[in-house]
């Protein structure tokens, strides 16, 4: 996300000299009971509904192709000349070709990814957020928490510029202070995003990773 532009002038002290890091804090949320409505609260499941769309139809038409075929050889019908020559080279043709590697290798790929598509939720960029009542399910964007973050972290006096990511598991913020103690600030920072993180009202509290430091010197 961008940077704020600067909110007020100040001079740091012989100790906060530019350039200079505060230590990254790591905020672990308490654990909190929710009742019975937030052990449900699990991801959203992404439908995926063209990808089954177009995966079912192709497995169709093929499914049809060869049950047609099948049909015909039981009629005494020769079968089609596709299937004779694929079944005649998949005969002859030696197992440790490289094109029969590396084609082995895609397909092996392929099933994989479909696998992955089958049993994960997806919408990652979707969080969810507890069910204090079971008739309604709600999430929030991580761009979304990710702003009001930020905005709560830009009002800590002495923060000039502060970039939040948002994940799963973990939000970081970086912040630059121009101003005051860097341990102060960072403090203010842990006290201000903790609480905006417990007011999102998240399913599950990722932890917060803070870290400030001051502007480099230009030149």
């Amino acid at each position: 996300m961008s940077e704020a532009a600067p909110r007020s002038e100040g001079h740091g002290t012989g100790e906060d000299r530019a350039g200079a890091l505060a230590p990254a804090t790591r905020h672990e949320p308490p654990k909190k009971s929710h009742g019975r409505g937030a052990d449900r609260a699990g991801r959203f499941w992404s439908r995926r509904r063209i990808p089954a769309l177009l995966l079912a139809a192709v497995l169709a038409g093929a499914a049809g192709l060869l049950l047609y075929d099948i049909v015909s050889v039981r009629a005494g019908r020769p079968g089609m000349y596709w299937r004779r020559r694929l079944a005649q080279e998949l005969a002859e043709q030696p197992l440790n070709e490289t094109w029969v590697v590396v084609a082995a290798c895609v397909a092996m790929g392929l099933g994989v990814w479909l696998a992955m598509l089958a049993l994960t939720p997806g919408l990652r960029a979707l969080l969810p957020m507890r069910r204090d009542t079971p008739q309604v399910r709600a999430g929030i964007e991580r761009d979304a928490a990710a702003l009001v973050l930020r905005d709560r972290a830009m009002k800590v006096s002495g923060v000039r510029a502060a970039r939040v990511n948002v994940h799963r598991s973990k939000i970081r913020v970086r912040a630059q202070s121009h101003f005051r103690a860097l341990d102060d600030v960072r403090q203010d920072l842990d006290t201000a995003v903790g609480g905006a993180i417990g007011q999102l009202g998240l399913a599950r509290e990722p932890s917060l990773s803070l870290r400030v430091r001051k502007p480099k010197k230009a030149g």
